[in-house]
């Protein structure tokens, strides 16, 4: 009987499942990050024991299961550290996150339960080469970015940005701006750009389709990934970029690189700061190398983190889960664009 398999997201843009292929071990030294491997679903289960599949949708995971995913890196503040470089023997991978980014933790977070286990059955091949993500990267003919972009970084993960994300490009929608919108650094996580598509944007895209099941990697890996990503959003000649940057750029996902490479397009930035004291942080870590247009997320969920975000680093500040304040970050939008749009025609 032909095995069931569970395609985890950063499978997405293969053909995994309509095209077959074997399974074999292979020595640990012919391991790289990005190779598609499967595992047989171990452990106890926990909230943890879930899969985010191709299509986006999340699948509960029981023991015996399998699933298709991809080595790779992560290196979350909040949650956990892992690499696939750190499994002893080769016989034992973790879920590093639902989408499938598979490795061995190396620090967990007490708040977390175990990460789902799995047994390493072996990487998947056809005419016996192993299959790796960038052999599915969408290619790209090498193009500009002329289009203004409004980029969202953090000063941690799951401060909000996201969230600002949606909000950002349904108030563009409104005024009939055409959207594409990307989340350039991070670690893969397909429900994320399904919420930019969602709110409005006609394509969505991350680094998964350039072939990373994460950004922590190489500099000079991700900027080949990046510059190859950028193309394929400027060949959709759509009128603005929303770009978010994941985690925050101080982190190893190279945020940094995606702030320099895209500094001479950035109309507009906002920071999602979990905390009035953590924008401070991230303006003195920066310097005048970053500037904030607007502070959201947590810390400007009410009016007295509003006041001290304003006090700390004189950063204007909105609350964008609150609809009262749509019209007026629709005239900030207006304001930057038009003022991109003038700077472009001097």
């Amino acid at each position: 009987m032909k095995p069931h398999y569970f395609f985890s997201s950063v499978t997405r843009r293969s053909d995994l499942w309509a095209t077959p292929f074997e399974t074999r071990k292979l020595d640990r030294q012919l391991w790289d990050t990005g190779d598609f491997v499967v595992g047989r679903i171990t452990g106890k289960r926990n909230r943890l024991y879930e899969c985010e599949t191709k299509s986006g949708r999340m699948a509960d995971m029981v023991r015996g299961d399998l699933i298709v995913g991809a080595l790779g890196r992560r290196a979350a503040t909040l949650e956990g550290v892992g690499d696939w470089r750190a499994t002893k023997d080769g016989r034992e991978l973790e879920a590093l996150t639902s989408a499938g980014l598979l490795g061995c933790s190396t620090s967990i977070s007490p708040m977390l339960p175990e990460l789902m286990r799995m047994e390493y059955l072996g990487h998947t091949l056809r005419n016996g080469q192993k299959l790796n993500m960038s052999d599915f990267a969408v290619p790209a003919k090498s193009r500009k970015l002329e289009i203004p972009v409004i980029l969202l970084i953090g000063t941690s993960m799951s401060s909000g940005k996201t969230t600002a994300g949606g909000v950002i490009i349904r108030a563009l929608k409104y005024m009939g701006i055409d959207v594409v919108a990307a989340k350039l650094t991070g670690a893969a996580r397909y429900r994320d750009i399904l919420k930019f598509r969602d709110a409005g944007a006609r394509r969505v895209y991350d680094f998964v389709d350039a072939g990373l099941p994460s950004t922590v990697c190489s500099s000079e890996r991700y900027r080949e990934a990046l510059e190859r990503l950028l193309s394929r959003i400027a060949a959709c000649e759509a009128q603005v970029l929303v770009a978010e940057a994941g985690a925050s750029p101080l982190e190893p996902y190279n945020g940094a690189t995606v702030v320099e490479y895209l500094s001479d397009k950035t109309c507009f930035t906002v920071l999602c700061a979990s905390d009035p004291y953590a924008v401070l942080g991230v303006q003195t870590a920066y310097g005048n190398g970053l500037k904030a247009d607007l502070v959201s997320g947590p810390a400007a969920n009410t009016t007295a983190g509003a006041r001290l975000v304003r006090e700390l680093s004189g950063h204007a500040s909105l609350n964008l889960l609150d609809r009262r304040n749509y019209p007026q970050l629709s005239e900030m939008l207006k304001a930057a664009l038009g003022e991109h749009s003038g700077e472009r025609a001097a």
